[in-house]
């Protein structure tokens, strides 16, 4: 059976998030890991870490939470699925909440925030949003 491996990381995250664990692992791969990276630069995860080689790669994810213990995450939705995929243009990037959650777009330049890729200009693939 085949899955969609953006939309099993974002389930990780989103469950491990709910019940308040320190981190989650999950099978690594390179999108992932960008994913990974992008969530890291915007605040909403403490870090991760990738580890093994080849078909044994696993990445943890270290999540995220303030001092009384709540979620920095609120939410996770997956915009683009395998059965649907949906690109926007430069001038069509959604705004998450207002500009209060970042959503997670798959350019010619890699993988970009939606205010990194309205200021260099260029569109592509709706991945997810995070808020």
């Amino acid at each position: 059976m085949l899955t969609d491996p953006v939309a099993d990381m974002l389930t990780r995250v989103r469950n491990a998030n709910q019940a308040l664990h320190d981190q989650v692992l999950m099978p690594a791969s390179n999108l992932k890991v960008e994913i990974a990276k992008l969530l890291e630069a915007e605040g909403y995860i403490s870090g991760w870490e990738e580890s093994g080689e080849g078909k044994e790669r696993t990445l943890l994810v270290r999540l995220k939470y303030d001092r009384s213990r709540r979620q920095v995450i609120s939410g996770l939705r997956r915009i683009s699925k395998p059965g649907r995929r949906v690109y926007v243009d430069r001038d069509t990037i959604p705004k998450v909440l207002g500009g209060m959650g970042v959503a997670v777009i798959s350019t010619s330049q890699g993988l970009l925030t939606g205010q990194e890729a309205r200021r260099r200009g260029i569109g592509g693939e709706v991945l997810c949003e995070v808020w």
